[in-house]
């Protein structure tokens, strides 16, 4: 019987073959396994007296994340499998359905609306999630994509007898040319976040935006330009409820009933924890005092169960993860895998220093997750999935480059 000749691989398909980053998976899978621990813990009370939506069965978010984390594990795992190279392509439709997406927030019936924001989508046969979180990937993607290949593009030229040669040859030469599509794009994203509104959305794309720019050689004059362009976006969006969150800031005990109550609650959940915590699952401010301990603000109930020491190892483990993340973008094995991981790697790093600003009253309160803890399926499993995107361009560093 005739043998069955196996295809040889490519060069490629070799490369995309190579080990992960085992300190990198190691980090995340640590994380994800201390956050669906949390969940479980801060989330205990509210299930148990919720009968509309978890009908009193206390373990009904701790399954829910589990689940979730289980299927994101896999997902993680089949993306670190996948060829980061195709994402070059698929950026343009990743970006593409983010802008649909997003559109669709706006839509009456599509879009859900919880305490004054519409951020939330639902569709058919999908459970409800933010089109943000679509959008930052698909904004990093694409950005990765175009600016890999920046050193390759020919510059603008005009007929020199125009008499827009002139202007046209300066533009070009401060580099304001070669920005006019990253500022449409990112220009169509903020407007539409903005109609949500959703700041720290708004926050956490802007800043995947400017960290692939700021990689890619873009001359930092743009970003100061940027920071202030920034400003005043700030200010404007800072109207109706988002400036009553700025004088809630400023003195959260001046509104003990209204605004500051979530705040001041996280204040005295940091502070009863001491420096060895209560004990995993004894909080007390979870009992129907803090609100939603389970979401934004489970960084509290970290903090008061186990104390300064745990919050600081977890920390520590973020930082950690930061830390190789960086590393993998250092030694990736081309430009475009470099700033995929900035990209991913600045996304989350901004996203714990937020989050973490705001449990601790650093910065207003605004809707932002803690990555790998917050409950949420959707999110958990984007980000476990950019942690794969990571971790296959960590397959294809050069061996020698490894250590």
């Amino acid at each position: 019987m005739a043998k069955k000749l196996k295809r040889d691989l490519t060069m490629e398909e070799q490369l995309a073959r190579g080990p992960v980053d085992l300190p990198f998976l190691i980090l995340v899978v640590l994380l994800t396994g201390i956050g669906v621990v949390m969940v479980f813990s801060a989330s205990y009370a509210t299930a148990y007296y919720d009968s509309r939506v978890a009908e009193n069965d206390p373990a009904y978010y701790f399954i829910r994340q589990l689940a979730f984390a289980g299927v994101g594990m896999g997902a993680m795992w089949v993306v670190s499998r996948f060829n980061y190279q195709n994402w070059r392509w698929a950026s343009v439709f990743v970006l593409g359905v983010s802008f649909i997406l997003l559109v669709l927030v706006l839509v009456p019936g599509i879009g859900q609306t919880r305490n004054q924001a519409t951020r939330w989508i639902k569709l058919p046969l999908l459970p409800q999630f933010q089109p943000s979180e679509v959008a930052k990937l698909g904004v990093i993607l694409y950005f990765s994509s175009r600016l890999s290949k920046r050193n390759q593009e020919k510059p603008y030229r005009l007929n020199p007898r125009s008499v827009w040669s002139g202007p046209m040859a300066f533009l070009e030469k401060i580099g304001f040319l070669e920005l006019v599509p990253y500022v449409v794009i990112l220009g169509a994203v903020v407007l539409l976040m903005m109609k949500e509104p959703h700041m720290s959305g708004t926050l956490l794309i802007l800043a995947g935006a400017a960290a692939v720019l700021f990689a890619a050689g873009i001359h930092l004059g743009w970003f100061a330009a940027g920071a202030g362009a920034l400003g005043l976006l700030i200010v404007f969006m800072m109207s109706g409820y988002q400036s009553t969150r700025i004088q809630v800031w400023r003195d959260p005990w001046a509104y003990p009933k209204d605004g500051g109550y979530q705040i001041i609650q996280s204040l005295y959940a940091i502070g009863s924890g001491g420096l060895l915590g209560l004990g995993l699952g004894k909080s007390r401010q979870k009992f129907l005092y803090l609100p939603e301990p389970e979401n934004d603000f489970i960084f509290a109930i970290v903090c008061e169960e186990l104390g300064l020491v745990g919050a600081c190892i977890v920390l520590a483990l973020f930082a950690l993860l930061i830390v190789r993340g960086y590393w993998i973008a250092l030694h990736a094995r081309d430009r475009f895998g470099a700033l995929v991981v900035v990209g991913i790697t600045t996304l989350l790093a901004v996203q714990v220093f937020l989050n973490i600003s705001v449990v601790t009253n650093f910065l207003p309160t605004t809707g932002i997750s803690l990555p790998f803890f917050s409950y949420g399926g959707t999110a958990l499993m984007i980000q476990l999935a950019e942690m794969g995107i990571v971790l296959a361009v960590s397959r294809q560093i050069p061996a020698a480059k490894q250590g």
